[in-house]
Order: structure tokens, then sequence, then C-alpha cells
């Protein structure tokens, strides 16, 4: 059985709501998960697609704004419900249900929706750095590879400090765009008619879908249901029902907040745009231009570039996060948080990069809106098997969804999917209307939407048939199980790896506790100099010279103790050596003391135990 990781490991159950004296602050410390999970429902894709919206279309689609922030409440509540209940996230649910094949699909799918967040978190920081200081485009998209570090000192600062710059950056966000709407003066019975349903034009599907996938967004969905679990909750019924609520009660005010800057965006786009016949602007950099000459006052650009960098950074925040909860949940593969942003944050980077270099940055609008509907497109496979479990007896018991919840998300996965399924419609007909190879066409499009028609098919009906018999799913946590008390190992050939520091001692000691005097000791020292690297057993130095008499007199003294002792020598990267040493000597315990050594030394010198113990196959000792 693989080890269950928990999931957002770092602050799983890091912050208490059990030993709180009040039901007020009770609820205090379980606010806050939903204002991460909001960013996404206002980064720089929400942006083009809003602006657009309003530009060409004035306040007709605010209904759509409206209608996927329902869906939104209603899908994430969902999220953190399946969080709660089963103490996994939808990613690690999603690996204990589906096949090992279909779950590396799912995967895959998952990992481009974060390309498709993380392209249009890149797309808006350097469209506002440009807006706000004038750089190029290319150098913007360049700049963002750096955020990483940034971004990974704060998070390490702890998840209360987290959600604390979040809510400060939706503040941001939120202040500017109330002073934008008191510049704009929209006439308030007008913004009424846009909450009726009407699609008043041909390209308003496009861009309706664009906004429900700008709006709920799938990356959202798995980090809701991670992220809930940072909080410490008692896990019996009434415990789970009371965190249900409370994070019911968060998704609602954190998801309106994010409500109000979608729809002031469009607003001011309408009332800023369409109104005064401008009805050509759609993207981001166009509404800056011209929202000086309209509005009359350098203050609106100057507030509208600074609440972008704002969207982006905070969107930036959330989608590193979640990356990193997507990998460990399908895969149960954690690797370092710097490493895989960077990895994610290149995914974005390279597309983005290419096509403003070889179509101009006039392109980055599209691009934008282009990221939106492949978000959309993908929804569908994250909010089925959402609804499955979270509608299942079996999975979630006392817990599940009641009968009326249950019929209004069924009927939003079939609007987003009807929705998806017509835009593929749409966009095969553009492509065979205006290409003079349809076959390359139908290879190059029809064949993926066909698989995943089938594949989204399958996700449907498959927990249909599953449910009539009963499942037994994999514990969230493993259970205590009745000890079989066996006898000790006996440890008969130990290496002991040694530095030459204070840590010796206790590494020797502890090796013999192991063993007594019936095993033999394997004293191992391994010289890293430059020198040694390169001439290896043939380099004849002070320094080398010197660690053969140190282990020397450490295992005189071990002999001198009735103890069997030999020492090793050898040279190169510990980390490759040592796992090399061990299996030469047939060890079958390993010793070794790790060191506080500063954050630039593991940066560049790697992690010598992580390395060896990924290496080696006998029990593994690490001392502080």
């Amino acid at each position: 059985m693989t080890n269950h990781i928990k999931s957002f490991g770092e602050y799983h159950s890091s912050i208490d709501t059990i030993n709180v004296k009040s039901k007020w602050r009770r609820m205090l410390a379980f606010l806050g998960p939903a204002y991460l999970v909001s960013v996404g429902y206002m980064d720089p894709g929400n942006w083009a697609t809003d602006i657009a919206a309003g530009s060409k279309f004035g306040y007709a689609l605010i209904w759509v704004i409206v209608l996927s922030n329902f869906t939104a409440i209603l899908l994430q509540s969902h999220s953190a419900r399946l969080g709660l209940v089963t103490g996994k996230d939808i990613a690690q649910f999603s690996r204990s249900y589906y096949p090992r094949f279909l779950n590396f699909i799912y995967w895959i799918l998952a990992e481009i929706a974060i390309a498709a967040t993380d392209l249009a978190e890149v797309l808006g920081m350097a469209i506002g750095l440009k807006l706000l200081f004038g750089l190029n485009m290319l150098i913007g998209v360049s700049l963002s590879l750096f955020d990483t570090f940034l971004i990974m000192f704060l998070v390490r600062r702890g998840m209360r400090m987290l959600e604390a710059i979040i809510i400060g950056l939706v503040s941001i966000i939120g202040i500017s765009f109330v002073i934008e709407l008191f510049l704009s003066k929209p006439v308030m019975s007008e913004i009424f008619t846009g909450f009726l349903p009407t699609l008043p034009g041909p390209g308003a599907l496009y861009i309706a879908i664009g906004i429900i996938g700008a709006t709920v967004m799938p990356h959202n969905l798995y980090l809701h249901s991670s992220i809930v679990q940072t909080r410490k909750y008692s896990t019996d019924k009434k415990g789970i029902k009371h965190a249900i609520r409370f994070n019911f009660l968060d998704t609602s005010i954190a998801l309106n907040l994010a409500l109000f800057v979608n729809a002031a965006i469009l607003i001011l786009a309408a009332s800023a745009f369409f109104k005064t016949g401008h009805t050509e602007i759609e993207d981001i950099m166009d509404a800056h231009s011209m929202l000086e000459p309209v509005l009359g006052t350098i203050l609106a650009p100057v507030l509208f570039a600074v609440a972008l960098i704002a969207s982006g950074q905070s969107s930036t925040l959330t989608g590193t996060i979640t990356g990193q909860i997507i990998m460990e949940g399908y895969l149960n593969l954690r690797i370092e948080p710097w490493l895989r942003r960077l990895i994610t944050r290149s995914l974005a980077v390279i597309p983005a990069f290419i096509t403003i270099w070889i179509a101009g940055e006039s392109m980055s609008g599209a691009l934008l809106i282009l990221s939106q509907v492949i978000l959309s497109l993908q929804l569908g496979f994250a909010i089925v098997p959402l609804v499955h479990w979270v509608s299942s007896k079996h999975i979630m018991g006392d817990f599940r969804i009641n009968i009326p919840a249950r019929f209004v998300s069924w009927l939003a996965v079939g609007v987003i999917v009807a929705l998806n399924v017509r835009l593929v419609i749409d966009t095969m007909k553009g492509f065979l209307e205006t290409t003079s190879h349809p076959v390359v066409v139908y290879l190059l499009i029809l064949v993926p939407v066909a698989g995943a028609f089938l594949l989204l098919l399958y996700t449907i009906v498959e927990p249909m048939i599953k449910f009539r018999i009963p499942v037994k799913l994999a514990p969230a946590h493993h259970v205590p199980r009745e000890i079989k008390f066996e006898q000790p190992i006996a440890f008969k050939r130990i290496a002991v790896t040694l530095d030459f520091s204070e840590s010796d001692n206790n590494a020797i000691n502890f090796a013999l506790s192991q063993g007594g005097k019936d095993a033999e000791y394997f004293l191992i020292h391994v010289v890293e100099s430059a020198g040694a690297r390169m001439m290896t057993s043939e380099i004849s130095d002070r320094e080398t010279s010197d660690d053969r008499n140190f282990l020397a007199r450490y295992s005189e003294q071990l002999v001198a103790g009735n103890y069997k002792s030999s020492t090793i020598i050898d040279f190169g990267l510990a980390r490759n050596v040592i796992p090399e040493v061990v299996k030469r000597v047939e060890a079958d315990l390993l010793v070794m003391s790790s060191h506080r050594k500063g954050k630039l030394h593991r940066f560049f010198k790697g992690r010598t135990i992580s390395t060896v113990q990924k290496r080696i196959n006998i029990p593994m000792i690490i001392l502080k």
C-alpha cells in the first residue's frame, strides 16, 4: 500500500477550530479558504471576457455572470463538502476511485486546466506591467518566471498570513472598481435589464461560454477540496456538520465579492465603451487606453492597471498551490514547490512568449479569451465526478446532498456540457469554412473531440453502475489495526556515515545500540572536494589524509571496546556515493546525521538524505 500524503500537507489541520471558546470565534477560524478560491473568479481571464461582453453587448450578459456565480457557489460548496467528509481532495479521491489508466488521463486534463489558468495569469501580469510602467510585453512575460521565489517565501509564512495577503489583494481590486464605477456613472435602471437571459448577437455564445469558463474554474474545485482541510475540526457527525455550515457561509461571502468585481468590470465596459459607441473594445489594453479619454481622468487607467496586477499576483499564488495539490493527489508524488512552480509557469510562458513574438501584442486579448474557453471545455471532467460523489450514499453517508441540491447540480452540469458541445460545433464549422484542408481539421480537432466526448460519457454513466455495487474506498486516514508482535530485527552489518562533526558521537552510539557487539560496523566518509571529484582515489592532498586518520581513530576506539569495525573512505558527491557503498558492503541498516544547513546551501548542493533514501532498499535512521 502506498503511503497517504495528506492534502496540502504543510498546513493540514494547522488552524484549530476545536479548542475555541465562543461560537463567533469558531466561525472566524473557519473563514478564509474561500477567499483563496475567490481570486480565481476575478483573475485576468475574467477581465478579458467581461470587457468583451460589456463593450460588445452592453449590460445584456450580466445574467451570465450572476448565473455563473450561483453555479460557482453551488459547486464550490460541494467541493468543500467532499474534502471535509472524506478527508481527501478531488485529486486524491479520483486516484482511489478510478482505474490507474483513466486516472492518468484525468491528471493530464487537470494539468491542461492549470496551464490555461497560468497562461491567463502570465498575460494579465505582463499587461498590467505594460500599462502601469510601459514595459514591453515580452519582458513582462519573461519576468513572470521569477515571481516563483516570492510566492514560495509568502507560502512559508503560514496559512493565516497567506489568507491575509490574498484578502489584501482582493481588497485592492474591489476598492479600485468601486472608484471606477463612481467615475463611469452607470444608469442603474439599465443595469437591471441585463438580468434577463438573452443572447443578443452571434458572438454572444462564445463570450458567454468564456465567462462560464472564467467564473466556474476547474482548478478552484481542486483547491477548495484541499484547503478546507487546513482547519482542524472534530470528525464526529456534529463537528463535520458545523464545518460544512461554516464553510458554506465562507464560500457565499467570498464568491459574492467576486461577483461584484466581475459585474463591475462588465458594467464599466458597458457604460464607458458600449454607451459611447466603442463596441470594438475586446481586450484589456484597448480598454485601458480608452478609459482616460472616455471618462476624462488619468485616475481611471491607473486604478485599472493596479487592480490588474493585484489580480494576476493573487491568482498566481492560488495557481501555485493548486498545481501542487493536483500532482500530489493524482500521482501521490511530492516534488519541491519551487520546481513545480517553474515547470507550471514555463508551460504558460512559452506559448505566451511565442504568440506575442510572432503575432504581436495585439493577440494577447484573444489568447486570454481562448484560455478561458479551454477551461470551460475541461470543466465537465471536474464537475461530473464531483456531483456524482457528493450525491452518493456509499461515499458521503448522511452528508450527501439532498434531492433539490442534486437536481439543481445536475441541471447546472447539463447546461455547461450543452454549451460546450454547441461551442465545439460552432468552432468546427468556423474552421471548415475558412480552411482549404478540411481533412487536417478533422484529424486535429474531430478525433480529440470524439475521444473527449466518449470519456465524458463514461464519466457520466460509470458511477450509475458502480454505485449499485457496494464500494469500499480507501479510508481518508489509516486506521489502527491489530499489532502482530514479532521478534525485533537483529542488524548484523550497520553502515554509519560520518563527517567529523559533533553529530558523529550520536550517530556511532545509536548504531552500537542497534547492533551491539555481534554486528559489524562500517564507518563511511565521503570526500566531496573539487579535486576528489575529479581524481577520486588517486588524490593525495592534506584533506584526504586527515580524513583517513580521523576515520581510523574512530575505528580504533570501537575495536578497543570489543566492537567489529572497518573504515571506508570514498570520493565524489555523497548522495551518489553513499548508496553505492551501502550496497557494496551489503549493509542491512544505514545511520546518517542531518544538519541545519542554510537555504542557499540546500538549493545548490541538493538534499543528500532524501536522495540516498530513494536509492537504497534497507532501513535508514536519520539523526538530528
